[in-house]
This record gives structure tokens, sequence and C-alpha cells, in this order.
């Protein structure tokens, strides 16, 4: 049996502007010119360029409605008087109030960036040099279309002979396919298309072989006879295996295999990776021992709302507004003004919101901001920016998670100031980062044929005061990108 039952519950939802203003906040700096450009493009009603001044009669009208309540009222207060609701139904009713959240999602736009040759075309490209049949051209981009982007083909060959049968119908043998491989492999950059590091360090190798350096030749028989060895840096062996008696015959030899690049393909993709820039979001200067905070100018674009669309609602007034065809151009433009003012507000907003919060992090970080030395970096998380400006975590978190800062002494995220806290003999707190420096100061200056073990620098750290365990060590120094203490050894 079915009943109607009537509850009464209360939920919390974010607004429409609410909700717009967070996918602003999110937006860095280098996105938001083209968010602005198309919100313009959508909005009739929204220009760019400063609030036009307003004629005399109209502010002699607004005087005198600011003597009768003691508030200025909008410029545009002909069209408050209309009642939207009149001839505004809600089916239809599909204004920016709404179409953000049935339409595409900010963050999954997809942003252009410069073009560059992609290390496949440039191959490509070279495979027409060799001259090769049909059937030869085709297995070698089949072999280029397996090369990752590193530059290895990791795909076995035999693979790549079943793929060339099924998908174009060409039958091939692994030792055709070995041979166009060989020829790829002659290509730029040296080292391109080998099947793992080792392959790929001799190829480099034989590139710079010309029969009269030892130091290749030495370097090409340790790869090729003592790779093991050399990867675990155990020299002892390498030269017991090479029948060496003094470690001087390997030194050099070693020095050179490590300025090999061991990633070939970079070289053409990091092309793209050139053409793209950081863009600021906050400048920061030390101007006498004062940190001024500014916003980027890109934050605060000149916008204003259309004065053209304002007087159509003056025209309606004198108008008959019992013409079904112009309410419903009014309706229209009721909801691009109002629009309109919600951008606005949501861009201004962002910049309040920016400027506190980064003002609240140079004061928490004072210190650190006069000279840029990392050991003054306090502990701090989002909960204390939060507390010091009054505002949900979640949008200190929007902020850190997308924005850099511009400082005299380089360019950083903001989450970059952020970190946890390590607690000192004297019962301070020390930030990791702070941690981390002293880490990497130690690690620097230590000697290269007895580098420190994780439970030296433990040891060492101990000794400075700062209570912090080995495995916490480990991960510190392995989120520096440091090796362990044997592969860090040199000769």
């Amino acid at each position: 049996m079915q009943k109607l039952n009537l509850t009464q519950s209360l939920q919390q939802k974010l607004s429409p502007q609410q909700i717009q203003f967070i996918k602003l906040l999110q937006v860095p700096t280098a996105e938001l010119e083209s968010r602005i450009e198309e919100e313009l493009e959508l909005n009739p009603t929204l220009e760019e360029g400063e609030e036009e001044e307003r004629e005399p009669e109209q502010e002699a009208e607004a005087n005198d409605a600011a003597d009768e309540d003691g508030q200025e009222p909008e410029t545009t207060d002909a069209h408050d008087e209309i009642d939207i609701k009149d001839y505004l139904r809600d089916d239809d009713y599909s204004s920016y109030k709404t179409h953000s959240e049935d339409g595409e999602d900010e963050e999954d736009r997809e942003m252009p960036i410069a073009t560059a040759s992609s290390l496949h075309e440039t191959l490509t490209t070279q495979l027409g040099f060799l001259g090769l049949d049909d059937r030869q051209l085709a297995i070698g981009k089949q072999l280029i279309g397996s090369i990752e982007g590193d530059g290895y083909v990791r795909r076995e060959l035999e693979s790549i002979v079943n793929d060339l049968a099924f998908s174009q119908g060409i039958e091939t043998t692994f030792g055709e396919v070995e041979s166009i491989l060989k020829k790829i492999q002659s290509f730029d950059p040296a080292g391109i298309a080998a099947r793992n590091l080792q392959e790929c360090l001799l190829l480099q190798l034989d590139r710079l072989d010309d029969g009269q350096d030892v130091d290749v030749i030495v370097a090409k028989r340790i790869i090729s006879e003592c790779y093991e060895e050399f990867t675990k840096k155990h020299y002892p062996k390498i030269l017991k295996k090479l029948d060496l008696d003094d470690e001087d015959y390997i030194k050099d030899a070693i020095e050179l295999i490590v300025r090999l690049n061991p990633k070939p393909g970079g070289e053409i993709t990091s092309g793209m990776a050139k053409n793209q820039y950081v863009v600021p979001d906050f400048l920061l200067a030390n101007n006498n021992g004062k940190i001024e905070v500014a916003l980027n100018s890109r934050n605060a674009p000149e916008l204003r709302v259309s004065r053209s669309y304002n007087e159509m609602f003056q025209a309606y007034d004198k108008s008959n507004k019992k013409d079904k065809k112009l309410k419903e151009a009014v309706s229209f433009v009721k909801q691009k003004l109002d629009a309109a003012r919600w951008f606005i507000d949501a861009i201004k907003q962002r910049q309040q919101t920016l400027l506190r919060t980064m003002r609240a992090i140079v004061e928490f970080q004072y210190d650190y901001f006069l000279d840029g030395d990392e050991t003054k970096l306090k502990p701090m998380i989002l909960k204390d920016i939060a507390g010091m400006i009054g505002m949900d975590i979640s949008t200190v978190s929007r902020v850190a998670s997308s924005k850099t800062v511009q400082t005299d002494f380089g360019t950083f995220p903001l989450k970059y100031f952020f970190s946890e806290g390590i607690s000192t003999d004297s019962g301070e707190e020390a930030s990791s980062r702070e941690v981390k420096q002293i880490i990497k100061d130690f690690i620097s200056q230590e000697d290269k044929s007895k580098p420190y073990s994780d439970d030296k620098l433990e040891e060492l750290l101990n000794e400075k005061g700062y209570n912090i365990a080995r495995r916490t060590v480990a991960k510190y120094r392995e989120q520096l990108n440091i090796p362990v203490a044997r592969l860090r050894k040199e000769m």
C-alpha cells in the first residue's frame, strides 16, 4: 500500500554565484584571460573597459534617490522595477545562473599550448631519407609508432611482427624488423629506439667512438661486459673483470658514461615544454626590509556592464509593456545583465581573496621572504592561513593548489610554503622544508668516496637538535631525488 509522507529536511547547497566564484578562484592567472574572453563572447551585456561615468541628469537622479534612503542605488535602477517572475517561466529559464552547471566544467577544459615537432614526426622525416621501399617503410613507421616518449622501444619485436601481420597484412620476420630497427637507431637524437638502457648507452658511445679515444673504448667495455656491476657501483669488481689494477683507468670512462642521456626522447619532446611559461599570480618585492605584495595586473581586468543594454529598460518603461515580444527581449537582457554583474563581482571577490591569502602567507613566513633562506621556513598548514583570514580551509586550498608567486629569489608555487612540523630539542617546531635543506647541505658537503648513509644522516640531524627517525630521513631524501649512499659514491 502506497502512502504519502511529508518530511522536512535542512540541506546546505552552494548558490550558482558561489559555484562561479569557486571555479574562478581555482583558475590560475595564465588561464584567466581566456576565461574572461569566453564570458565576453557568451554575454553581450559584458564589456571590456572602465566603468563609464554617468550623465549629469542621471547623477542628479541618483543623488535624489540617495537622499531619500541614505543609499546610492545602482546605475541601472530602471530595470529593477521589472518583476521578472511576471513573464519568465521556470521551465525555460536557462540563464547564466544554471548554464555553468549543465555545460562543460572549466576544470576539464584543456588550454592550448605552443606546438612543436613531435618525436615521431622528427623520426618519420628521417625515415624518409633512407630510400626504403613501401614494405620497409611500413615496418619502419610501425617501429617508430612503438617508440615511447622517453625514446625506448619496449614492445617485443615478436609482438611487432604480429602487429604488422594482423593490422597491415605484412608478413615479416624478427630479423627483418630488427634490421630496420638498427637503421632507426642511427637517427638523431643518439640512443633513440633502444630496447633498454644498456643498449641506449652503447648506441651513444658508438657515435663517439673514433677508434682512438681510450675513454670511449673503456666505457663501451664497461657497459657491454660489466653493466650490472656499473649500475651497483661495484668498481673493484669492474677492475677485476676488465683485468685492470688501477681505478684511474676507469675513472674518466665512468665520468663519460654518466654524462650520456638516459632518456634520448626527451631532447625532442622537451621542445614543447620550452614554449610554455609560468605566469606568476603574485609579485613580491623587498623594499628596504618591507615585503610588498601585489597581484599580477592580469588578475584585475577592466570589465563593465554595457550601458546600451541598460537603456533598453528605459525604452521598456515608455512602451506598451503588454507587448509579448518586448517582454521576451527584456527578460533575456535581464538575465544577461545579472550574469554580467555576478561575473564582475566574482572577479573582484577573487582578487580580494587572493590578496588576503598571500598577505597572510607573507606575514606567517616573513623571515623567509626577506632573504629566501629555506631554513627560516616555519611549519605551516592550510588551517593556519584559514584561521588568519577567517575563511574555510577549502578556500585556502584552492588558492594554494594552482597559484605561483614571483620573489626576488625565484618563482614558487604557493604550496611550496606549506609543510609539516618536526619537533626539536628546544621544544619548538621546525619545518620539514628546513630539515630537507639541512639534509641537502649535509650530502653536498660529504666525502663522495664515503657518502653518508641514512643512519649517519639521522645521527647528524639528532646532533643538531632535530628529533627525526631514519625512515623519515629516507623519505625526505627520496623526495629530494637523492639516491642512496651506495649510488652517490664516486671514485
